[in-house]
């Protein structure tokens, strides 16, 4: 039976040439743009895989695979981004991820890493698998920021990052003005900064905004 695929990257047509790309092997059940669409499309459709993005608007791939490790279905995750960093591939495997692939892999290298995940194997790109042996000297690394933080308040600095309002935040997460703003008074105090671009950079630091 051939197995389903769901796509999620902002960048449309490169997901929809890589879906052209995936077709003759897999199924490819849908391409969403962004992490809130992923999980909605994911509970949906039910794929075998999820191949994700990690940098996408409204919520990052990695928020949004959080969330859906939670559930009771939880489809195989191959993460596959332009962030060649090792810390942000261990992150990856500890939030539920199979494998971790660079953008700048060939075609052949993302199917070898989605039938591995497919038979319960894990897979790290070669040109990332040697910074993880500095990573794995040093577990506290750069994920500390992640651990500081709840996801809803990952979530809450992504939106931030992004340029939208404290009303328009609100909106999006079905949360009060004052709440939002409650968040980010709580976050400036968790990571030691003062100003609004001081928590910018801490988002384009994890990764949440490029």
């Amino acid at each position: 039976m051939t197995k389903r695929v769901l796509l999620a990257d902002d960048h449309m047509l490169f997901a929809q040439a890589l879906a052209q790309l995936l077709v003759p092997k897999y199924d490819v059940v849908d391409i969403v743009g962004d992490g809130r669409a992923l999980q909605r499309s994911a509970r949906e459709h039910k794929p075998d895989v999820i191949v994700t993005d990690i940098t996408m608007p409204l919520m990052s791939g990695l928020e949004s695979v959080r969330l859906l490790c939670k559930d009771t279905y939880t489809p195989r995750i191959v993460f596959l981004t332009m962030h060649a960093d090792a810390d942000l591939a261990r992150e990856c495997f500890n939030c539920g991820g199979s494998a971790f692939v660079n953008k700048e892999s060939g075609y052949d290298e993302l199917t070898v890493a989605i039938d591995a995940v497919l038979e319960n194997h894990l897979y790290l790109s070669p040109t990332i698998a040697a910074g993880m042996i500095d990573v794995l000297r040093d577990p506290a690394g750069a994920s500390a920021e992640f651990e500081q933080l709840t996801h809803r308040q990952r979530e809450i600095l992504q939106l931030f990052a992004e340029g939208k309002t404290m009303k328009e935040i609100a909106s999006v997460t079905n949360l009060s003005t004052r709440t939002v703003e409650w968040h980010k008074y709580k976050m400036m105090r968790l990571l030691r900064v003062r100003r609004s671009a001081e928590l910018i950079q801490h988002a384009v630091r994890m990764k949440l905004v490029v």
